[in-house]
């Protein structure tokens, strides 16, 4: 092999290798922050094959998805001071490459931290009935807390922040327990009373029209013994009205009153009772000789 054919084969060698490492190649959901002699370069590749300086330029690629990032669960104390126990998820995606590496070391870690110190503030800010019936206002406001430090500063979006579970005591659910089940049973009440009070008002209703019209008590009458007999029983029991008996009591009170009147009535005068000294006749006396 000739002087000319080995330069031949190491020029070559050597632009293979110069093209190996200034070429890179960057996915579509990627973008690459080139590093020249340490200093970052203001212009971010975009996906596609890139050309860097070999040895000069140092490219790292970040990720643009949306990084989804389990919140270990944290023991705080609600403002009504309940021991809970939260735990969460968080949604982040990077907007600004150059500053998700430039100023801030490892920004999921960092991200996890401080969703971590923002989910004890947020459950100390609120209390046990907040954290359970509104949750959305709860991710909201611990949505606010981690954007703040992190969207400016470290060029990340916090797309969305959900609180999974709250863990209680046990000795809470139980009263929670018991708490439920009285206002269930005084519900429960409320509706009986207002029933009865309103079937009451009906009923007296109900009896003001039958008082003004005398035959309709008869005829609610035959109509519950039509009720009772279509049940097809051997017993049939008939209702019988107190006004009726009323009505006959004050019949034979006028009846016997007005016998007592007959009565007295036809009886004869009561004859007078003469004395012994009614049949003597007493002389005229002289005037003179009158005491």
């Amino acid at each position: 092999m000739t002087t000319a054919a080995v330069v031949a084969v190491v020029v070559t060698v050597l632009v293979l290798l110069v093209l190996a490492l200034s070429v890179r190649q960057v996915q579509q959901y990627e973008r690459g922050v080139v590093f020249r002699f340490g200093r970052v370069l203001p212009e971010v590749r975009g996906p596609g094959l890139r050309f860097i300086v070999p040895v000069a330029d140092q490219m790292t690629k970040v990720t643009m998805q949306t990084v989804v990032l389990d919140v270990p669960a944290q023991g705080a104390i609600s403002r009504d001071n309940v021991t809970v126990t939260v735990d969460a998820v968080v949604y982040f995606r990077v907007l600004d490459p150059v500053k998700a590496l430039v100023n801030v070391k490892d920004y999921p870690f960092a991200v996890s931290q401080v969703s971590q110190t923002s989910l004890r503030t947020v459950i100390g800010h609120a209390d046990l009935d907040t954290l359970l019936s509104d949750r959305e206002e709860v991710n909201r406001e611990l949505k606010e807390v981690i954007d703040e430090p992190t969207e400016g500063p470290w060029g990340l979006l916090i797309e969305r922040v959900e609180v999974k579970d709250i863990a209680l005591p046990e000795g809470m659910k139980r009263s929670m327990s018991r708490q439920a089940e009285a206002e269930r049973e005084r519900r429960a009440r409320v509706i009986a009373a207002d029933g009865e009070f309103q079937a009451s008002r009906r009923l007296a209703e109900a009896a003001a029209a039958m008082a003004a019209t005398p035959g309709a008590l008869q005829l609610r009458l035959l109509q519950t013994v039509v009720d009772v007999a279509s049940e097809k029983n051997s017993t049939l029991v008939m209702p019988f009205p107190v006004e009726l008996l009323r009505f006959f009591d004050r019949g034979s009170v006028a009846a016997q009153g007005a016998a007592a009147a007959g009565t007295a009535e036809d009886a004869p005068a009561p004859a007078q009772r003469r004395g012994p000294t009614d049949d003597l006749t007493v002389p005229d006396t002289p005037a003179g000789l009158r005491p």
